[in-house]
Parts: structure tokens; sequence; C-alpha cells
């Protein structure tokens, strides 16, 4: 295999990690409802419900992770080592669910269960912001540098500098921000669909997820519209070759619009995407007793999310622009690692079958016992 294929191949392997991990966010957002449970009983059931999924996700986020730095290290050096502060916060969030599932139901909680949920909720609203804000610079850039050179530079090998805010400036970009929105909102619509599935709580539980499904709904679409919106006439950055070196980048107005337009499989994985997501969630609003829109909402999410993704690296286009220095943005040519690497780990990628795998027999493992009020008394 060439080099050129390997690179393309491991962003397809991103790519699909990153539609796994935004699937799996149902755990975040049914935990930002546990603040507004009409009933002690109901939050203790959505505890329970999405308590039994809370590893998988975070099992997606570091193998995502450790993709990412092992197949573009220079995105993982740049991205999580200059935008610190971001990515300190998505870090904070996710200890701060793992110590909760761990001590909140503990004998000898000085703290009450109460000041965990706040935790939860705090992973479940900012942590899927936060994700969000993440990805979105991967449309619309960040602020850095990069300096090749300065590995020469034996008393300070940096070759990436970051802006002095260090990631802070990503999260106050609104356009970064409305997609951050559009995920959290999608992640309650898919915990409301879930829940709706694995438990068995009466009619009024039904009712109160419904009214959750509803407002979540509105706003998602708001905000993934808009996100859309923007995306689509942003301009954008188009890798020049020479002698099939990557060699600059020029600006392109309507990049990603061409990008979606211009490539089959882009477009056809996008609509599936979208359209399943919207049959999962009107299935489940407008036909009586239906709980299986969970499986359409997230197939859809998966689908989506590997389209968008597919839509920032593929096509000649860096997917992480550098706001600062356009040429110093980074696609998956120059960010790569060395083509004997890219090699080895093609070995080793036979392992993500195993991920989804386990995935689904965990999944299948813990929702053949359905949620009751007997699991809370």
């Amino acid at each position: 295999m060439t080099l050129e294929i390997l690179q393309n191949y491991w962003w397809v392997i991103v790519s699909v990690l990153g539609g796994i991990l935004v699937f799996m966010l149902f755990v975040q957002g049914g935990q930002s409802m546990l603040l507004n449970a009409p009933e002690a009983d109901w939050t203790q059931m959505i505890v329970n419900s999405i308590g039994r999924k809370w590893e998988l996700t975070f099992t997606t986020l570091v193998t995502f992770g450790g993709a990412a730095f092992a197949a573009f290290p220079l995105f993982y050096s740049t991205s999580f080592g200059g935008a610190y502060w971001l990515w300190m916060l998505i870090l904070l969030s996710f200890v701060v669910q793992a110590v909760s599932y761990e001590y909140r139901n503990k004998k000898g909680n000085l703290y009450g269960r109460r000041i965990y949920d706040i935790f939860l909720f705090f992973n479940g609203f900012a942590g899927c912001i936060l994700l969000g804000v993440a990805v979105g610079m991967f449309f619309f850039g960040g602020a850095f540098t990069i300096d090749r050179a300065a590995m020469l530079n034996a008393s300070a090998p940096v070759v990436s500098t970051w802006a002095p805010t260090h990631g802070f400036e990503a999260i106050f970009c609104w356009k970064n921000l409305l997609l951050g929105l559009a995920v959290f909102f999608l992640a309650r619509c898919l915990a409301a669909l879930y829940l709706i599935n694995s438990v068995r709580a009466g009619e009024k539980f039904n009712k109160w997820m419904i009214k959750n499904l509803w407002s979540s709904t509105i706003l998602f679409l708001i905000c993934f519209l808009a996100f859309m919106a923007v995306l689509l006439t942003s301009e954008g950055y188009t890798v020049v070759f020479s002698n099939s070196v990557a060699t600059e980048v020029e600006p392109t107005p309507f990049k990603y619009w061409h990008n979606l337009i211009g490539s089959p499989s882009i477009l056809i994985l996008f609509l599936l995407g979208v359209a399943n997501v919207l049959l999962g969630i009107l299935r489940t609003l407008f036909a009586r007793n239906y709980t299986q829109g969970i499986w359409f909402a997230g197939i859809g999410t998966f689908f989506t999310v590997v389209a968008l993704f597919w839509m920032a690296g593929f096509c000649q286009t860096p997917f992480l622009p550098s706001t600062n220095d356009p040429n110093a943005s980074l696609t998956i040519y120059n960010a790569s690692s060395s083509k004997f690497t890219l090699e080895t780990m093609t070995y080793v990628s036979i392992l993500v079958p195993f991920v989804v795998g386990y995935i689904w027999y965990v999944w299948k493992k813990i929702d053949s016992h359905k949620i009751t009020d007997a699991d809370v008394h």
C-alpha cells in the first residue's frame, strides 16, 4: 500500500471512532436530565440505566485519542499539546464523571447524591459542548503555527506554537459553539430515545421523556441547521500539489459545500445519516409505544459524523486549518506518521472490529434486563 492509501485509511478509522463516540454521548445526554427529574426514583432509574454504559463512552474516547496520536502525531501534539485548556476541561469533565459513578451510592458518602448528580450534569453539559468545540476546529481552525525546522533545535524542539490563550479562544468562537450545542442537544435526543427503550417506569415517565425529546429535537435542529448553513457557506482551504507533493494551501470559497456535493460517498452518507436520525426521532414522537427509535437515530448519528469527518479531511482539505498561518494547516498528508508506522498500525487496526464487537456484546448483555421501579426499591 502506498503512503497516501494508508493516510486515507487511517482517517477513515479515526472517523469511524469519532462516529461511535458521538453516538455513545447519549450517556452524557442522560446525565444532563438528572437535575430536573420530577421524581427522585426517576433520577435513580436514569443513573441505573445510563450508568451501565458510561465505561463504553470512555473506552471509545480513549481509543479515538490513541488512534489520532498514532496515525497523526503532529495533529495530536498540536491540538492536544497546544489547545490544552480546552482538552484539560474535557478531561476534567470525564474525570468527575468517573468519580461520581464510583462514589455516588457508596455507604458513608459525606456529600450526598446531589453533589455527584451535579458533577454528572457538568460532564453531560460541558463534555458534549467542549467535544463539539474541539471538532469545530476541524472546520474553522485553530490559532497555531508550525515550524518543522525547530525539531533541529536541541534546546527548544517545539514544532507547533499555539496562541497564548491555548484553546480558550476556540471555546468562545460562536461557530464552534454552534456545533457544540448541536452535539449537546443531539445527545439529549439520543438519551431520551435510549431511556424510552431501556426503562420500564410507566406511562408518566415515557411522557416526560417525550417532552424532553420534543424540546431537545427543536433546539438540536436549530443549532445543527445553523451550523450547516455557516459551514457550507464558509471559505475553506484546498491543498495544492506539485509533483504529487503537497506544497501549499489556497483559500476556496464554499469549500465544504463543494466537498459535500462533489463526493457521492460523502453526500450519500450524510443524507442517510440525517434521514435516519429524523426517522428515529419522529417515529418515537408520533408512533404510540414505539421504543426502537434509538437504533435508527444511533445509526444515523454515526453516518452523519463520519460524513462530517470526511468533509473535513478528504477532498484535499486541511482537517485542522491554522487561523494564524494558513500554510501551517494540518492535512492527512503532512500530519501523519511514517509509512512504516502506518503499515504496522494497519495490522493493529484489526482490533477496531473487536472494539465494536465489545460494545455490541456488553450492550446486549446489559440491556437484556430493563430498568424498572423494583431496581430502586
